[in-house]
């Protein structure tokens, strides 16, 4: 299940769910251009988990869940909690990170 967030709600979201997969993107950033359909792609391929993008200029407290200091940052949180982080325009890489999670 894809969502793009429009308000300040992540942290309600990541507490309705177990696992839980976001994309830190901004619409100015080419590389998050790049890997948003990946990562639509990947959320399709995983529909019994929430992914979620997160406009990390529009939404401030959202941002915060994750260290977020480049973009595209993705984050795998678990019960909770940040399981971890990585940023990245590599397919590869998301792949990886999300592999954490399952």
């Amino acid at each position: 299940m894809y969502t793009e967030l429009t308000e300040d709600i992540l942290q309600e979201k990541i507490a309705e769910h177990g696992k839980v997969v976001v994309q830190y993107g901004a619409t100015w950033c080419g590389n998050c251009r790049i890997m948003k359909p990946k990562f639509k792609k990947l959320a399709a391929e995983n529909d019994d988990i929430p992914f979620y993008y997160v406009d990390a200029e529009k939404l401030p407290e959202s941002r915060k869940l994750a260290k977020v200091d480049n973009l595209p940052t993705f984050a795998v949180f678990k019960d909770g909690e940040l399981l971890n982080q990585v940023q990245t325009n590599q397919q590869d890489s998301l792949i990886n990170l999300f592999k954490e999670l399952v």
